[in-house]
């Protein structure tokens, strides 16, 4: 069986393709600048890279590039591409849906529901779903919601404390997100230190952030509530905010509603606080320099990771694990060292010199550290293209 993982930005594309039966990445590519008068596609299959430019006016033309360089008799890896036997998407809320589901005209309902709550994500995916349903009817289509991994999450930890009948009716309740990411981190550090039993706070830090506390594989809270928008600070996402502040703004700056949101939504995060980008890198360079404001960006992220550590480090009632995985938790040395500082009393000790170092997969904790520090790529296509094979068998 070979499964096909999409992974969409709103003009771009990007693949991987598995062999299911061996596990083995057959071949990984994309599309970039979808829409544009030329985008870029690329696909690697073993050491070979092919590049070329085309039209791609939309992301059921891009699949369809895909599928071609795969079966190109070339250099393919496909001989046709009846072989697929499924596109499965890092979905990421679904509202009234949750878990692995087969693409249906409910399912694209459901998520359309939750455009508001996930501006960023689910309308770009929605559309790519139903231009591939229409144009690629022959191939099934799976969206793995990345609020499944936090089913397990205890009612007390998931209803906000707010009228119970928009809970129920309205499906305001913390669903948490970058599920894919923290299952792959979860089954990771049980199969690595061959325990079902560790206490794990994964760290994924990136263009988007959330921490979550896992115990035997499975999530018992997330720092991420009803959006994506939600919890720690990301690189233009606002992270918590108190809605209270909203009529304040919106008498004193004369903007609306939506217009505010969309503030919170784009403009907020590392580049608000900071002015000078979304990306932590330019931030971390600016701070250096000595602006004070990309200083500040970096010290409420930090503050922030660490506030959540603690009640998340309470609520698993002490810590086996702590894994920092994400773009930002793999090469963010700086990071890692801030978030570790002084917890020496919880048994969280960092190794200064290893951390400096740090490539891969790799263990960062000091000997004396009573807590495992790792750094660890995750793997969402992986999960996904697992949750997808699974799924089909089922049926």
């Amino acid at each position: 069986m070979k499964i096909l993982v999409a992974n969409l930005g709103s003009t771009s594309f990007k693949y991987r393709l598995y062999d299911m039966d061996s596990g083995r990445q057959l071949a990984r590519g994309g599309v970039e600048r979808i829409g544009a008068p030329e985008s870029r596609c690329f696909v690697e299959i073993g050491d070979h890279r092919q590049e070329l430019t085309a039209k791609v006016p939309d992301h059921a033309v891009a699949v369809r590039q895909c599928l071609d360089q795969l079966t190109d008799p070339a250099g393919g890896c496909l001989s046709d591409a009846s072989e697929v036997s499924a596109i499965g998407f890092k979905a990421v809320h679904g509202g009234r849906y949750s878990g692995v589901q087969r693409v249906t005209t409910d399912v694209l309902a459901a998520m359309e529901e939750m455009n508001p709550v996930a501006p960023a994500h689910n309308p770009m995916y929605i559309r790519a779903m139903r231009l591939l349903s229409d144009k690629l009817p022959e191939i099934p289509l799976v969206a793995a919601f990345e609020t499944g991994f936090h089913a397990t999450v205890a009612d007390a930890l998931r209803y906000y404390a707010v009228p119970y009948d928009w809970a129920e009716k309205y499906q305001v309740k913390r669903w948490g997100f970058h599920g894919a990411s923290h299952r792959y981190i979860a089954n990771r550090t049980a199969d690595l230190l061959g325990r079902e039993d560790l206490r794990v706070v994964s760290c994924h830090l990136g263009g988007s952030n959330s921490l979550c506390a896992i115990r035997g594989r499975q999530s018992v809270t997330t720092s991420m509530g009803m959006s994506p928008q939600s919890g720690l600070p990301h690189n233009n996402r606002v992270g918590d905010f108190d809605v209270f502040a909203l009529p304040v703004l919106m008498k004193a700056t004369g903007k609306s509603l939506e217009e505010l949101l969309d503030d919170l939504a784009e403009r907020g995060g590392l580049l608000g606080i900071s002015g000078v980008s979304t990306d932590i890198r330019d931030v971390r360079q600016a701070a250096e320099a000595g602006n004070p404001r990309a200083q500040l960006a970096l010290d409420v992220f930090h503050a922030e990771i660490r506030r959540y550590l603690g009640g998340l480090l309470v609520e698993l009632g002490g810590l086996d694990v702590l894994v920092f995985t994400g773009g930002i938790g793999e090469n963010g040395v700086q990071t890692r060292s801030a978030v570790c500082a002084g917890l020496d009393g919880l048994g969280i000790v960092l190794d200064p010199e290893i951390n400096a170092t740090a490539k891969g997969e790799m263990k960062v904790s000091a000997p004396n550290s009573r807590t495992e520090i790792w750094v660890m790529p995750t793997n969402e296509e992986w999960i996904v293209a697992c949750q997808s094979r699974d799924l089909l068998m089922s049926e």
